[in-house]
């Protein structure tokens, strides 16, 4: 994702600076999400936060369309070709499954 972004935004320069604030970000995430941090009285930086959640999404997006695009070609040059359609819905019923677990089961 972080080599895609670089040539996108033609930034090939900054490229530490975007596996840092992917690292940094996933860390201070994952620490708050582990201790509860909660933030009271904060409605100004709501926006700012969700603008940042919205850009990763979108990133991550973009990052996944990359993926299924290659899937094809990988597949080709594999000789995986027959199997195209069954590796896709592994993907989607894994991530079906995945979805359906957390929501039923874990968030009990």
């Amino acid at each position: 994702m972080i080599p895609r972004l670089a040539q996108l935004t033609q930034s090939y320069d900054k490229t530490h600076w975007y596996e840092g604030a992917l690292i940094g970000g996933s860390l201070l995430g994952t620490v708050a999400d582990f201790w509860h941090w909660k933030m009271h009285g904060v409605l100004l930086l709501s926006p700012i936060v969700g603008l940042f959640c919205g850009v990763f999404i979108g990133l991550l997006a973009a990052a996944l369309t990359e993926v299924l695009n290659v899937l094809p070609v990988l597949a080709k040059r594999l000789g995986m070709k027959p199997y195209l359609f069954g590796l896709l819905l592994a993907m989607i019923l894994g991530k079906m499954t995945g979805s359906l677990f957390d929501f039923f089961i874990y968030q009990r």
